[in-house]
């Protein structure tokens, strides 16, 4: 009897515990005053108030997207409207100019191949910048050629052009820097013109000797007689200038003149 009385004790307790935790495990009724409750610890009447608070929040939300795509539509039709416009503007601009999108499409790409023609000669040393003057020329030409179309008064067009133009000239000219070269002796050094432009800190090749003798025509008479001491200007290298050709075809029927002049008259004797 005893025993039974001790185990119905332990059985009330135990029973009293798990209540006391389950009721302890349940959020309190007033489910909005405490929103952090996890769902599977709510009553259904919580639930159900959380569900409403949920469908309201999604309600609102969606008439807000509702509400924005409104707005995107309207302003994609601005939009439109305002491309249409612009395009409209553009073709009465162009028609006054007698030209067309297509024209102008053109006008912008050969545009941009100048502009791509000036960005690869910004980056030569300025070296080699000196020697491809007449490239910098060509190149400004081309550009002035391109203003005379009308299409270059375009707001698009003209500062652009008005820039690159000063970064073509005065932007790419280069002096070509002249070196010196001073005479030797013939019997020390063999120097007459063909050899010194022959020699390798010259031109290296003794065929260009007409640059260094059009480059001195002021202290030397006759290419064949240079004298030790004379300063001589040595041009850069590059191809003979219609000038250099000219004297050295006129030099070298001069000499042959004079040679076919010594040989008749030693025939006459």
């Amino acid at each position: 009897m005893k025993m039974k009385k001790i185990f119905s004790f332990i059985m009330l307790t135990m029973l009293l515990g798990i209540f006391a935790t389950t009721a302890y495990s349940q959020c309190p009724s007033d489910i909005k005053g405490n929103p952090s409750c996890p769902d599977h610890q709510l009553y259904e009447d919580q639930a159900v108030i959380r569900i409403q608070d949920f469908k309201t929040k999604i309600a609102g939300l969606e008439e807000q997207l509702q509400a924005l795509k409104a707005d995107m539509a309207g302003l994609e039709k601005k939009l439109e409207t305002t491309k249409t416009s612009i395009k409209d503007c553009n073709d009465n601009l162009y028609g006054m100019l007698g030209a067309t999108m297509a024209d102008v499409n053109a006008f912008r790409q050969q545009l941009g191949v100048i502009e791509g023609k000036l960005r690869e000669m910004q980056r030569l040393p300025d070296d080699v910048l000196a020697d491809r003057q007449a490239d910098v020329f060509a190149l400004e030409a081309e550009l002035n050629e391109l203003r005379k179309n009308k299409i270059s008064m375009l707001a698009e067009f003209y500062p652009k052009i008005i820039k690159l133009a000063k970064e073509i000239n005065p932007g790419l000219l280069r002096e070509k820097k002249v070196k010196e070269y001073i005479v030797k002796s013939w019997f020390e050094n063999r120097d007459c013109l063909w050899n010194i432009a022959g020699n390798v800190d010259i031109y290296g090749d003794p065929l260009q000797w007409p640059k260094v003798w059009q480059a001195n025509t002021n202290i030397i008479r006759n290419p064949d007689l240079i004298h030790p001491g004379q300063v001589l200007s040595i041009p850069p290298a590059g191809p003979k200038s219609p000038e250099e050709l000219k004297a050295e075809r006129k030099y070298w029927r001069e000499k042959r003149e004079a040679q076919e002049t010594q040989t008749q008259g030693t025939q006459g004797q």
